[in-house]
C-alpha cells in the first residue's frame, strides 16, 4: 500500500474520532489543515543525481516521510563533485530540469526552439505551481566563475565586487521561472521582507531548500530530525553571539536577542568581540545566531556536543558554506554534522547585505511559516551565493507555547527544564516573579535540572532570598561529577553560590569541574583564575597551592631550544 495513502486514510479515521468530540466548526478547521498540508506536499519537486545512489535514496526517504508524491522524484545525471562549470549546469541540470518541469506542468511556460548566448533554452513562462524544490546531497553545491561568458548588462556592475558569475546552484535553481537572467552578479527577490507578496511576485522565485551535509546520515537527519519537532516542539535556549566586525550585522543580531526575548526563550547574549569561546555555556541550543569566524569553533567544537531536535542555527561568515562534506570546514557542514536541522550559509563572498538576515529568519519562523518560506523571506537576492540547508516545510514552531506547558510531564525529562525555563521567563516577564520561581521549585521536586535549579536560584537571589537560593542550589553542589558538556553550566553554578555567600560549597563544585581529565587546556587556563579566587575566599591553603602551580604551569612559556638559542646569539 502507498505510505502516503495510508496516512490519508489514518486522518479520515482521526477526523472521525474527533467528529464525536469536537463542534462542527472545529472538526472543520482540523480537516482544513491537513488538507492544506497534503496540498503543499503534492507540489513539492524534489532533485536528485541520478549517478547517485544515495542521492536518489535521500529523495525516496524524503518524499515517504513527508507525504510528496514519488513521481515528483527528477533524478537527473550529474557531475559527482560540489563544484560545477557554467556549461555543465545548464546543459545538465538547467535545461533538462525545466524540460520536465514544463511537461510536467509545473512550470507554466512554452518552449521555444531558440536558445540564448549561453546555452539557455528560451521559454515563454507565466508561472508555476512549485511549493518548493527540494534539493538532495549529491546534486552539486555551487557553479565556478567563468570570465569568458558573455556579461550582460546590470545595475549591480556598479560595483566592481560584483563582476562574477561565480553562484550556488539553489540560488540559480530559486530563478526557474524567470527569463534571461544575467549571470553576472545578481537578481533582486521581490519576495524579500515582503509580507503580502502578489501571485505575480510568487510566480517569479521557486523556494529551494538543500537536504545536505558531509554524510548521507546527516542529510537524512535533517528530515528526521523536522519531523521530531513539529510533532514534539522546539524545546531549548537561545543563543546569540554579537561582536562582528560591521555594525550592520550587530543591529541584525541585536533584533534577533529582543525577538528571543519576546518569545520567552530562556537565552545567553554574548557582545564580546570574536565568536563564542570553548567555555560558553551551550544547553540545549534550539536557536543559535551568531557570527563571526571561518570555521565552527568555541563550545560548538567540544567532543560530544549535538543540538536537540529541531535546531535553528545561522553563523554568518562569507564562506560558511564552501564545502558540506567536511565536519570540520566552515560552519553549515560541521553544525549539520551536529544534529542541526536547519541553517544557512553562503558558498562564495557574499557582502553582508546580501546574505540571509537572521532576524528576518527568525521573524518568519516564529509566526508560523515555513523554513522554505523563512530562506525566501530573508534574502535580498538570488543568482548569488546563498543556500538554505534543511527541509522547507519544517515549521520549527508549529507546536505552540501554551501546548508544551500543558504536556510539559509527558515530554522526556532532559527536554521538560526547559519549557519550565520559557514558562518561567513568561512569568517573570508579565510580572509575577514569585510565579516563576514557584514554577521552578516544583519542577525541580519531580525533575531536577541543573539549568532550572540556576534559574531559579537567580530569582531567589535577586529577590534577596539568599537562603532560599542556597537551598536550591545544594542538590547541585553534592554532585560527584560533572561531564564536559555540563560543566560550563557547572561553572555558572559555582558562581551562583559565591555570589549568596557560600565559598566553601562553590569550592566544592570547582573541585570536582576541574577534577575532570575531560577538561581541555584551554578550558583549564580560564578557569584556574577563578577557581584560586574561590579557593582563596574558602581558606583552602592546600587546594590554593595545587592550582596555582598547576596555572603556572599551564601559562609558562615553551622552554628554549638549544638551536634557538644559538640563533639568538651570546
Amino acid at each position: 500500500m502507498n505510505l502516503g495513502l495510508a496516512r490519508r486514510e489514518d486522518g479520515c479515521n482521526l477526523a472521525g474520532m474527533l467528529g464525536r468530540r469536537l463542534p462542527l466548526f472545529l472538526l472543520f478547521m482540523v480537516i482544513a489543515v491537513v488538507a492544506r498540508a497534503d496540498e503543499v506536499a503534492s507540489r513539492v519537486i524534489v532533485l536528485a543525481n541520478r549517478d547517485d545512489p544515495e542521492s536518489v535514496k535521500l529523495a525516496e526517504y524524503y518524499a515517504q516521510k513527508r507525504d510528496v508524491p514519488p513521481e515528483n522524484i527528477i533524478a537527473l545525471p550529474m557531475p559527482d563533485t560540489e563544484i560545477i562549470s557554467w556549461r555543465e549546469y545548464i546543459d545538465g541540470i538547467l535545461n533538462p530540469l525545466r524540460a520536465e518541469l514544463v511537461k510536467r506542468g509545473s512550470l507554466d511556460a512554452i518552449g521555444m526552439d531558440l536558445f540564448d548566448a549561453v546555452g539557455r533554452k528560451k521559454y515563454a513562462i507565466s508561472g508555476h505551481t512549485i511549493s518548493y524544490l527540494v534539493v538532495c546531497r549529491g546534486v552539486p553545491l555551487k557553479i565556478a566563475n567563468d570570465g569568458s561568458l558573455p556579461v550582460e548588462n546590470s545595475p549591480a556592475l556598479i560595483n566592481p565586487a560584483f563582476k562574477t558569475n561565480a553562484s550556488s546552484v539553489d540560488g540559480e535553481l530559486a530563478l526557474l521561472a524567470v527569463v534571461n537572467s544575467p549571470l553576472i552578479a545578481f537578481l533582486p527577490n521581490p519576495l524579500f521582507k515582503n509580507d503580502k507578496p502578489s501571485s505575480i511576485q510568487l510566480d517569479q522565485i521557486v523556494k529551494v531548500g538543500r537536504l545536505d551535509g558531509p554524510t548521507y546520515a546527516d542529510a537524512r537527519g535533517l528530515i528526521d530530525h523536522a519531523i521530531a519537532a513539529e510533532n514534539g516542539g522546539l524545546i531549548g535556549r537561545g543563543y546569540v553571539d554579537i561582536g562582528g566586525p560591521h555594525a550592520l550585522g550587530d543591529r541584525w543580531l541585536e533584533d534577533v536577542a529582543k525577538q528571543l526575548d519576546e518569545l520567552n526563550f530562556d537565552t545567553d547574549v554574548e557582545r564580546v568581540g570574536g565568536s563564542m569561546p570553548a567555555w560558553t555555556r551551550m544547553d540545549a541550543p534550539a536557536l543559535y545566531f551568531g557570527w563571526y569566524a571561518g570555521e565552527l569553533n568555541g563550545p560548538f567544537a567540544q567532543p560530544g556536543f549535538t543540538f536537540p531536535p529541531g535546531a535553528v542555527a545561522l553563523h554568518i561568515h562569507s564562506y560558511s558554506a564552501a564545502t558540506l562534506r567536511s565536519t570540520t570546514s566552515g560552519w553549515v557542514g560541521p553544525l549539520v554534522a551536529r544534529g542541526v536541522t536547519a541553517t544557512f550559509g553562503n558558498v562564495n563572498e557574499p557582502y553582508l547585505e546580501f546574505t540571509h538576515q537572521p532576524q528576518l529568519v527568525l521573524k518568519s519562523l516564529a509566526r508560523g511559516d515555513r523554513l522554505g518560506d523563512a530562506a525566501a523571506y530573508s534574502v535580498p537576492v538570488y543568482s548569488w551565493q546563498a543556500i538554505m540547508v534543511g527541509d522547507p516545510l519544517y515549521r520549527p514552531f508549529a507546536v505552540k507555547p501554551d501546548e508544551l506547558w500543558a504536556r510539559r510531564d509527558k515530554l522526556p525529562s532532559n527536554q521538560r527544564p526547559y519549557v519550565v525555563l520559557s514558562r518561567m521567563r513568561e512569568l517573570d516577564r508579565g510580572g509575577d516573579r514569585n510565579g516563576a520561581i514557584w514554577a521552578g521549585l516544583i519542577s525541580e521536586k519531580t525533575n531536577p535540572s541543573m539549568a532550572v535549579a540556576l534559574a531559579t536560584a537567580k530569582l531567589q537571589q535577586a529577590t534577596g532570598d539568599s537562603s532560599g537560593a542556597l537551598q536550591t542550589l545544594a542538590w547541585v553542589a553534592s554532585r560527584r561529577s560533572f561531564t564536559l558538556l555540563e560543566s560550563p553550566l557547572a561553572v555558572l553554578v559555582a558562581q551562583q553560590l559565591r555570589e549568596s555567600g557560600e565559598a566553601k560549597t562553590a569550592l566544592g563544585v570547582w573541585q570536582r569541574v576541574l577534577g575532570s581529565r575531560a577538561i581541555a587546556r584551554e578550558l583549564r587556563i580560564q578557569w584556574l583564575p577563578q577557581a584560586l579566587e574561590v579557593a582563596r575566599e574558602a581558606q583552602d591553603a592546600r587546594q590554593i597551592v595545587n592550582w596555582d602551580s598547576e596555572y603556572k604551569e599551564l601559562t609558562a612559556p615553551p622552554p628554549v631550544s638549544d638551536e634557538d638559542k644559538k640563533q639568538g646569539g651570546p
